[in-house]
């Protein structure tokens, strides 16, 4: 009997299923339009569209957006508060920033509302020592004041917890002694870090999603499991890794962009297969551009991210750049004539003017269609029979077209050159503007849009080539395949390399060492190696912003053998170096956190074997007319999944396939490689 691994990404717009055998090395992709409100329907669709029989199934990954849209739209649970005394308003104060630079007030109003931040008496110092005890009585009458008022979950959030959480500790139980169900967040168990207001964010986020996150997953796995799954349900987390189903419930504020975090570690695994270190990867879907660079291999962690205003989740997350301009993007004209795309999207449901559903207003995807690059009668998704091309193009004419004094054609162009323009200045904010020269990267073009707009990208940033994966539309989904299975840990030490306490520091190592190995003995999935790192966020006295510094542990027989103080010194140094060019004299080095990730190796499998099996010569399809700078040009149009290994197109020309639209244009070529992705490049750059 066959095992298979699936892969399943909720995009906006899309489900995407990846599937592969591993019995014979074969895939398989499916594509369907993602459901709402619940998007768990899509999700069993796109699995079954592929696979009838559930118990073929050994690993279901998922990379999932319910956890962000639930942020992005507000539409989290009732959440209450507990907090010490005097703390009620940080989640509302924040840093005290503002959305917008300019006028006398800033609105913003935290997911909890204050008539459910509830304040206990206790207080925990700074160095650990507990001045107040809490007062339980206090917390429990909190706790049912809140399950009165309606709220569905809690965080509770006492002042320096991350220093000794005894307080917190002693709440956190009495709390969940009462409260109805298991959503009871505690701050010393999801950061246990300093700055208040990070903590407090991130620890009220995840409240906020629990009933959401893991109610959707607990119906994604009940069906699994009626269907006859018996097999590990993983989700992909926003650190790159994957976890356990049950974790993810538990902390679902670290699935926030699980989806595009997919989409970037099988962009990377793909490049590095290819011979490519450097990547800048960008995923086009039908609501968003998302931006993430890969230098020598590795991909950028950031290690706090704002989902929106004053939405802050401090939890390592693959750094990814969004803007709102994806194949579903709406085009509009302002008061002052200037033409706009997004942020507003038509999503999947009506979708562009040419899908028919009611949308009158046009997309990106609309120009695309009209200018002849997306073949109307094969549209991608295999939902609908036909584009309606007439419509898109009645649709440019009077919102773009007329306001703007221009014929159709030309409305189209000027919707893709803005979309463009757009798009090259997401790939310039993750590369020149963080140092790193554009033309020593490729760019990896994915989702459904991507590959459309390669050429466009080499143009606008000077980037020397593409690649463009053998199922860019499902990239993501595959990413959830390739994801190794990860656990992120942190603890504030808060102290001077001199004065550190050596003993205490081993003792925190090694408890994220065992935390970590028990997670992925929990697991039921195969590992082919095991790694644990170690690093400190370091500075010097009087400094806020800290460097990362990684540290060499050894760790023999499940024992971990820690830095000497010279050696951390010595690393703080080179790391500062590194990042500034130079060292404070007589600066005091103090280490601010420990960070620590356990990783457990996922089998990878071989992308040779979603290489063309096919050999000879190269036959076009048909042709037809597309328009390019002005004028319309024959081009040749070419099924892409059976062009053999060597292949080279010459532009223009369009390669399509099931799950995306592959658009080379003139000046440029297209070449099949042994993994079956497609190199575009400039016909003088040949190789």
């Amino acid at each position: 009997m066959s095992s298979r691994m699936i892969g399943v990404d909720v995009g906006g717009t899309f489900t995407d299923v990846f599937v592969l055998n591993e019995t014979d090395g074969t895939a398989s992709v499916a594509k369907v339009p993602t459901t709402r409100p619940d998007q768990s329907a899509g999700f069993l669709d796109g699995i079954g569209r592929e696979v009838a029989d559930l118990s073929q199934i050994s690993v279901v990954v998922h990379g999932t957006t319910a956890g962000t849209n639930a942020l992005l739209e507000r539409k989290g649970a009732k959440t209450g508060v507990i907090c010490t005394e005097g703390l009620r308003d940080v989640l509302e104060m924040r840093r005290r920033d503002r959305p917008r630079t300019w006028g006398l007030r800033g609105d913003f109003e935290p997911v909890v509302d204050r008539r459910n931040r509830l304040e206990v008496p206790e207080r925990t110092l700074a160095d650990g020592s507990i001045r107040t005890e809490v007062d339980l009585d206090a917390v429990r009458a909190a706790a049912n004041d809140l399950i009165a008022q309606g709220c569905a979950s809690v965080a509770i959030l006492f002042a320096n917890a991350y220093a000794n959480p005894t307080n917190e500790a002693e709440a956190v139980a009495a709390v969940r002694a009462i409260w109805p169900n298991e959503h009871v967040s505690a701050s010393h168990e999801i950061l246990p870090e300093i700055r208040e207001f990070e903590r407090f964010s991130t620890t009220a986020l995840n409240a906020y999603l629990q009933p959401e996150v893991s109610g959707y997953l607990g119906r994604l796995e009940n069906a699994l499991k009626q269907g006859g799954f018996d097999g590990e349900f993983m989700i992909v987390q926003s650190n790159g890794g994957v976890m356990a189903v049950d974790t993810a419930c538990r902390l679902p504020v670290r699935t926030a962009l699980s989806g595009p975090a997919a989409g970037v570690i099988a962009a990377g695994y793909i490049a590095q297969s290819a011979g490519f270190e450097n990547v800048i990867t960008g995923d086009m879907g039908g609501t968003s551009f998302d931006v993430s660079l890969i230098s020598k291999g590795r991909s950028m962690l950031s290690p706090q991210t704002s989902i929106d205003f004053g939405m802050v989740v401090r939890t390592p997350m693959i750094e990814i750049t969004t803007i709102g301009a994806g194949g579903g993007s709406i085009a509009w004209v302002d008061k002052g004539g200037l033409l706009n795309i997004g942020p507003e999207s038509a999503g999947s449901n009506p979708g562009p003017v040419a899908y028919g559903l009611g949308n009158t207003r046009p997309t990106v995807t609309d120009a695309n269609i009209v200018l002849g690059r997306i073949d109307p009668d094969n549209p991608i998704g295999g939902t609908l029979a036909r584009l309606d091309v007439e419509a898109a193009s009645k649709a440019i004419d009077e919102h773009v077209g007329q306001p703007l004094n221009l014929d159709t054609l030309a409305a189209a162009e000027a919707i893709l050159t803005v979309a463009n323009s757009r798009m090259a200045g997401a790939i310039r904010l993750v590369s020149i503007e963080r140092g790193f020269d554009p033309k020593r990267f490729a760019f990896m073009p994915f989702g459904g849009g991507g590959a459309l707009h390669a050429g466009a990208m080499l143009a606008e940033t000077g980037i020397a080539r593409a690649i463009v994966p053998r199922y860019p539309g499902v990239t993501s989904a595959m990413g959830c395949v390739i994801a190794d299975m990860r656990q992120d840990f942190v603890q504030t030490i808060n102290t001077l390399v001199d004065t550190l306490d050596e003993a205490a520091m081993v003792g925190f190592m090694q408890t994220h060492h065992d935390k970590g190995m028990a997670l992925l003995d929990a697991a039921r999935t195969k590992f082919d190696a095991r790694e644990v790192g170690f690093e400190f966020d370091m500075a010097y006295i009087g400094q806020t912003h800290t460097v990362s510094v990684p540290l060499v542990v050894t760790v023999t027989d499940g024992v971990v053998v820690p830095p000497s103080k010279a050696d951390i010194e010595a690393a703080f140094d080179a790391a500062y170096t590194a990042t500034f060019g130079r060292l404070l004299d007589k600066g005091v080095r103090r280490i601010m956190n420990l960070r620590s990730a356990v990783t457990g190796k996922r089998p990878k499998f071989d992308l040779a074997t979603l290489a063309p099996k096919t050999s000879g010569e190269v036959v076009p399809v048909s042709t037809r007319p597309v328009h390019f700078d002005g004028t319309w040009h024959d081009t040749t149009i070419y099924d892409r999944l059976p062009l053999p290994v060597g292949a080279i197109i010459k532009g223009p020309a369009i390669l399509t396939q099931p799950d995306t639209t592959v658009l080379i244009e003139p000046d440029l070529q297209g070449r099949v490689d042994a993994f079956g992705n497609t190199i575009i490049e400039p016909v003088e750059g040949a190789v």
